[in-house]
């Protein structure tokens, strides 16, 4: 039975959180996302017992994370990220891929699946919050920016593809061909996306761009349904979806109506992050097993173990591979941005804890490292490379509706 209230206050925490995260960064930084997840762990059931999920709520919860899939997807520009640096990105998150299994095989005692899950989780990257940390300092588009975009678009991409192919109750081969196909049927949706688009929709895109009509931004949820219905389709996690929808999105919008593109999607992201993505961070906090985490010591170990380990399988690599034009300030700050991690984190822990393949209390741990490594490693990585003269010294730029949610 959906409740009314639910929704309501976690929309209120919704509000309460960027308040209190400007209060707060009087004296430090500190990102919006945390706000929002400690607050839902405030008004969860292990708590105040305020708010309880159920079904309108999950499938929101659910939306909204497609949707910072789908915004991250967007972010990447494959242009500019091939070649040399793209071969070293992939490289890195395999060698990660590897390690990561191996040393949760360790760590669960020999358990096959539950190695695959803790091992994937910790070869993820945060993408949508290390971009928008780039651009609030001007070097998204500089060359630490580039290589910071393609290490972080495999860390995003490569868990959900090894999600799809390991934890999705098939064999891996006829997974693997499932995923042979939707590729496939992507990369025609690809060519069709770079093909020239008839006059007709600049025209309309602007026109619509500020009435009721809003062509573009329908086109663009269009795409991202089909998407994810396609991936559905398929059998595959639907956040392999949401990532194919924001790169042909991106396709799309800049070749049939570059002057408009901007505008487009900060309509989409107001929708994203004013309402979709804060409602799924508010909703892991409620859903977040805080009794599991702190009434066993074991468990609360097990966070600092895991926090040490998304820098170790995830970060080390990422120096190791990291094009050789870096200096070393930026390899360490690559590999911090790149060790930080979350919503990828908590989707796979809840795909692990739904097919019982993952203890509730080991996913808590692996959720509780990984908002730390929200909190603790982009402000390490941002104050490692302003000491060494890296960061953009022209000061931030004022930030768009997307830069305001990851902080």
């Amino acid at each position: 039975m959906t409740h009314p209230g639910t929704l309501v206050l976690i929309m209120a925490v919704a509000v309460l959180a960027p308040l209190l995260a400007y209060r707060a960064g009087r004296w430090v930084r500190v990102p919006l996302v945390i706000f929002e997840i400690a607050l839902g762990i405030v008004i969860g059931p292990d708590l105040l017992g305020w708010a309880h999920p159920d079904q309108v709520v999950d499938t929101l919860s659910d939306l909204g994370l497609s949707m910072l899939i789908f915004l991250a997807g967007y972010e990447i520009d494959f242009a500019a990220v091939r070649g040399d640096t793209l071969r070293r990105s992939l490289w890195a998150w395999l060698v990660s891929l590897v390690a990561g299994v191996g040393l949760a095989f360790l760590i669960s005692g020999g358990q096959v699946f539950e190695a695959f899950v803790i091992g994937t989780a910790l070869t993820s990257t945060a993408l949508g919050t290390v971009l928008p940390l780039l651009r609030d300092q001007g070097n998204l588009r500089g060359r630490f920016g580039t290589v910071t975009s393609a290490f972080g678009a495999v860390g995003e991409f490569g868990p959900v593809v090894a999600v799809a192919l390991l934890l999705s109750g098939r064999k891996p081969a006829e997974s693997a061909v499932l995923l042979a196909a939707f590729g496939a049927v992507t990369a025609a949706v690809v060519f069709w996306a770079l093909r020239p688009k008839p006059a007709w929709f600049a025209r309309l895109t602007g026109r619509t761009l500020h009435s009721s009509g809003q062509f573009a931004v329908r086109f663009v949820m269009l795409l991202l349904a089909c998407m994810l219905g396609l991936a559905q389709a398929f059998g595959l996690d639907v956040l392999l979806g949401a990532f194919a929808a924001g790169v042909v999105t991106r396709l799309v919008l800049h070749g049939a109506a570059p002057g408009s593109s901007t505008a487009v999607m900060g309509r989409v992201e107001a929708m994203g992050f004013g309402f979709l993505v804060p409602l799924f961070y508010v909703v892991t906090g409620i859903e977040f097993d805080l009794d599991a985490l702190v009434h066993d010591p074991g468990t609360l170990l097990l966070v600092a173990v895991f926090l040490l380990l998304f820098l170790l399988v995830r970060g080390v690599p990422a120096y190791v591979f990291a094009p050789r034009d870096l200096t070393r300030p930026d390899r360490t700050a690559l590999a911090l941005l790149s060790s930080t991690c979350l919503p990828l984190v908590v989707a796979i822990t809840t795909i692990g804890v739904e097919q019982e393949l993952l203890g509730r209390d080991r996913a808590a741990a692996l959720v509780g490292a990984a908002m730390l490594s929200v909190l603790v490693l982009p402000l390490l990585a941002t104050r490692l490379r302003s000491g060494a003269g890296g960061a953009g010294r022209a000061g931030p730029a004022p930030r768009t509706a997307e830069e305001t949610e990851a902080w």
